[in-house]
């Protein structure tokens, strides 16, 4: 252990951090030569400090990769010059170069986050130059649940396929998992011990997502879909060991085999899910538990949608809801 310097100890791992502040208040490297970090550093300097720190901060690995791109591209467009000069007219340009609205918010929160860095953390700016843009606002997409034929074709046919197959489709359908969850998921998440109730953990990874973390009541169909995937290719750890655009052609394959005409991604699935819940009677709060979901107001907006959709359809004819119909 090096004197004057804070080393976290994880178990037996003794890991000294990547970065400390010296007597000036610039970040410098605690590891090999990395360069100080100055507001004369280069942008290709700045976001390698800032990666780290995000790594450091427990940050998701997608949201890292995420983030890194998009400065890798910001650093094309401005150039090589100092972040001290980076200004509005550089942010306003890479924003232009936006292909749509979610595109462009998303590089606005890149670079809000990474100047914040900057400012706050690193303290070698003073002015954020994002300040005065703001993201548009994106409007919900409306739901479009499947109706209860167009699930149980569904179901068969991801059974047709196979028992993986058959297990990712339903952790969608039945339990609301998000495409996330079902990639993460393991065989050592989920308490067997009553083949007829089984419980599934949904774990999170990184700080960002421990408002996700949530257990689950499974039932037999779940227990009998597992042991017909460990029958066919034996004892496994990772349920749905695929990449997020493999389960996206999963589901499209899979709702094409079952006939069905109208779009189909794991977000359906989830829809399909959230509407079927509040047709149970589910209210606001158990949706947003149930989902896993933050309670915003955007995700506030999103469980009303799925109660509405799960109200019973109103009589023309009387203006009342019939119950009778479903």
């Amino acid at each position: 252990m090096r004197g004057g310097r804070n080393e976290e100890v994880r178990g037996s791992v003794i890991q000294p951090p990547l970065f400390e502040l010296g007597r000036d208040g610039k970040l410098r490297g605690a590891i090999g030569s990395l360069p100080v970090l100055t507001q004369d550093s280069s942008l290709d300097v700045a976001r390698f400090w800032f990666r780290r720190y995000l790594e450091q901060s427990g940050h998701p690995v997608n949201t890292v990769k995420s983030y890194s791109y998009d400065l890798a591209v910001f650093e094309s467009v401005v150039g090589p010059k100092p972040i001290r000069e980076i200004d509005e007219r550089d942010v306003a340009t890479f924003l232009e170069q936006s292909r749509g609205r979610s595109t462009r918010k998303r590089r606005l929160t890149t670079l809000s986050t990474f100047f914040k860095f900057l400012i706050a953390r690193a303290k070698v700016l003073e002015h954020d130059p994002t300040a005065a843009f703001y993201s548009d606002r994106i409007p919900l997409k409306t739901p479009q649940p499947l109706f209860p034929e167009e699930q149980e074709r569904l179901l068969a046919a991801a059974a047709e396929e196979g028992p993986r197959t058959h297990l990712a489709i339903w952790l969608m359908l039945r339990l609301g998992l998000s495409r996330h969850e079902v990639l993460t998921l393991r065989a050592s998440h989920i308490d067997w011990s009553d083949p007829d109730r089984p419980v599934v953990y949904v774990f999170a990874e990184g700080q960002k997502r421990r408002l996700r973390e949530r257990k689950l009541a499974g039932n037999r169909e779940l227990t009998e879909i597992y042991q017909r995937l460990v029958a066919e290719a034996g004892t496994v750890d990772r349920l749905v060991p695929i990449l997020p655009q493999s389960l996206n052609k999963l589901v499209e394959r899979v709702a094409a085999a079952a006939g069905l005409r109208k779009p189909v991604s794991p977000q359906t699935l989830r829809h399909t899910f959230a509407v079927e819940q509040a047709k149970r009677g589910a209210t606001e709060d158990e949706l947003l538990e149930l989902l896993g979901l933050a309670d915003d107001v955007r995700n506030r907006l999103s469980v009303r949608r799925y109660i509405q959709l799960a109200a019973p359809p109103l009589d023309p004819l009387t203006g009342a809801r019939s119950d009778g119909v479903s």
